[in-house]
């Protein structure tokens, strides 16, 4: 098993809108995708962490899975418009995926 982590950090002021808008994300358009969204979780930054910083974690198989995942985000026209809402109210240049392996 694999967690891929998307990044991106709020605009001051803008966290709760931002949070909003992934909640969005995952109702609408990650529930149209092959990813269990009851295994996904938003978590933001605390102590020792940015506070802007918000992160999606998923739960993959491998990387092709992720990849189909992209794929199909990509075909999604709502994941375009939603794109440029959330462009509104986080920091350009601050988002990124990470992909981690979980050791058992």
């Amino acid at each position: 098993m694999m967690i891929a982590r998307w990044t991106c950090e709020a605009k001051f002021g803008m966290k709760s809108e931002a949070l909003a808008l992934h909640k969005e994300w995952a109702e609408q358009i990650g529930s149209q995708t092959d990813i269990d969204m009851s295994k996904s979780r938003v978590i933001t930054g605390s102590i020792g962490a940015k506070e802007a910083v918000i992160q999606d974690e998923f739960e993959i198989s491998n990387l092709a899975e992720l990849d189909d995942f992209f794929d199909k985000i990509g075909s999604i026209k709502m994941h375009a418009d939603w794109g440029k809402k959330m462009g509104e109210v986080i920091v350009s240049g601050s988002t990124y995926w990470e992909v981690f392996r979980v050791v058992e």
